[in-house]
């Protein structure tokens, strides 16, 4: 890969400023000053650095991230800061998209990720990746099997849909673990409302196979290898 397109892929810079760096001697390849720009690198190998500054280059990214409450699932906002403002710089600089959005008052497991087909898988209706959460409610929760039955909602417009059954995987007093496959508008939250009960508490545990790690602190990411993407979409 040419230098110029590497560092102008990773946004440190246009590629035309790229090059003023590099005459300005600002740019090394294995501890050799580099001027020329255009020369090809391989990023997996050689040591590039940008001011003093080591490049890292993936290929392909996948981060498992424990969301914390109070930030938005949105690459940017206005108002809110994102869960892209909790990466480290190395992790911001490629080109990262969320796999499944979690509400801004809810926590844990969210994948980002620049690999388009398995976003889409993760995302995909037709997949049927079911995504757990733990909840707790205002109130004790009585006839939960009402949410293994198809229901009828709401979405983000107000307009009714069918909401696919459900999986109850735990269940006693206010205390619940779900898993639903759609993931339409505040959808867990509509479904208690069903049951005439409020969310106070809801945290995404897993999604298909794929725990989350609860050593990560909320806010930490760490990379996934292929047999944890594996969990994801078996």
């Amino acid at each position: 890969m040419r230098l110029d397109k590497l560092l102008a892929n990773l946004q440190y810079a246009s590629r035309k400023h790229v090059k003023k760096l590099a005459r300005d001697g600002l740019i090394s390849v294995n501890n050799t000053i580099i001027k020329d720009a255009s020369q090809h690198v391989d990023p997996d190998n050689d040591i590039i650095e940008i001011g003093g500054e080591r490049v890292i280059y993936y290929e392909s990214l996948t981060l498992m991230m424990n969301k914390r409450r109070g930030v938005v699932s949105a690459r940017m906002d206005d108002r809110d800061l994102t869960v892209m403002d909790d990466l480290e710089p190395v992790y911001q600089r490629h080109d990262l998209h969320i796999a499944g959005r979690l509400d801004k008052d809810t926590e844990g497991l969210l994948i980002l990720t620049t690999d388009g087909k398995l976003l889409h898988d993760i995302i995909s209706p037709k997949k049927a990746i079911y995504k757990y959460y733990e909840v707790i409610a205002d109130k004790e929760l009585k006839d939960v099997s009402r949410l293994e039955q198809p229901m009828t909602l709401l979405d983000g417009n107000n307009i009714p849909y069918e909401c696919q059954p459900a999986i109850v995987e735990y269940h006693e007093g206010k205390q619940l673990v779900i898993g639903i496959k759609e993931g339409k508008f505040h959808q867990v939250k509509r479904m208690m409302h069903m049951l005439d009960a409020n969310v106070v508490y809801l945290k995404r545990i897993r999604i298909n196979n794929l725990p989350l790690d609860e050593t990560l602190a909320p806010g930490e990411v760490k990379p996934l290898d292929e047999a944890a993407i594996k969990k994801l979409i078996e």
